[in-house]
């Protein structure tokens, strides 16, 4: 079984009891195994070995803590909510695969136990054969209202129908799951776009959100997707998925770090309940295995 970011990381100060350049090159290496890209992994150290030169810090915990300190500068979280009265409209952006459908499902029952009215999914992955059955079965689990049209069809045109429907009953929140294949970026780009020019007109003023769903064991292919999405829309958070105690999970900080993407909620399993705010200092805890 391979040793997690943690164990490596304790493993490190057992095998090094003098604090050395050598330490920092394996700290290096490990956060690199942890997930964390190279470029910023060696910022963080570089920034942690002058500040521990500075405070003459030797002791393990003392190191510890300023380590948790520079990765917490890195990975913010913020609070999503619709706003009542008006009419809210989420893209859910992401690659097939990573868990995006299902976590449009978490979120549509999630708020709609809060209490939000007219949650409504739209169907915008028009061209995956299986993703508008499969958003209607989730629709249907959660008892929450699905706007499809039919297989191939414009995805804007589903998100401005999903629109429609809420403003027809006064408020609340479309959720809209895209399409997500990068392999044709360009198409993938100018799809977005056209949806993004329907949801900015559509939605009230300030209600019009764009969240990434990432998987949080594909390490730095996840920083890449990430910079695709925001380069083409821009994305304004990060819902990790497949996050558990296996998953590394330093991907957040590099998103964070390199492209300043705040987290909002983590995904830890399949059933609709498995979904929570993210909190930082639990999630470096996590990571350094504290």
């Amino acid at each position: 079984m391979k040793k997690s970011f943690g164990e490596k990381f304790k493993a490190l100060f057992k095998k090094k009891s003098v604090i050395s350049d050598d330490f920092y090159e394996e700290l290096t290496d490990i956060l690199v195994e942890g997930d964390i890209g190279a470029k910023t992994a060696f910022q963080i150290v570089d920034e942690l070995e002058e500040i521990c030169t500075q405070k003459k810090i030797q002791e393990q915990e003392d190191i510890i803590l300023e380590l948790k300190q520079l990765l917490l500068q890195s990975v913010k979280s913020v609070e999503l909510e619709p706003e009542p009265g008006k009419t809210n409209i989420w893209m859910i952006l992401g690659v097939n695969g990573v868990g995006k459908t299902t976590s449009v499902a978490k979120m549509a029952r999630m708020y709609a136990n809060k209490g939000v009215q007219n949650v409504v999914l739209a169907s915008a992955d028009t061209f995956r054969a299986a993703a508008i059955e499969q958003l209607a079965m989730h629709g249907e689990k959660v008892g929450v209202r699905v706007i499809s049209h039919q297989h191939g069809s414009d995805p804007s045109a589903v998100v401005f129908d999903a629109a429609e429907a809420v403003k027809a009953k006064g408020s609340g929140l479309v959720l809209a799951d895209t399409a997500g294949r990068l392999h044709n970026k360009e198409n993938l780009v100018r799809e977005l776009q056209k949806i993004n020019k329907t949801c900015t007109l559509k939605a009230d003023e300030g209600c019009y959100k764009k969240l990434i769903v990432i998987d949080a064991t594909t390490g730095q292919n996840a920083l890449r997707q990430a910079e695709v999405f925001n380069e083409a829309v821009g994305v304004d958070a990060i819902i990790l998925t497949k996050y558990d105690s296996t998953a590394k999970g330093g991907v957040a900080v590099s998103i964070g770090r390199e492209l300043g993407i705040p987290v909002a909620y983590i995904c830890t399993g399949e059933k609709y309940d498995d979904i929570s705010s993210f909190n930082p200092d639990n999630y470096i805890d996590d990571f350094l295995g504290l």
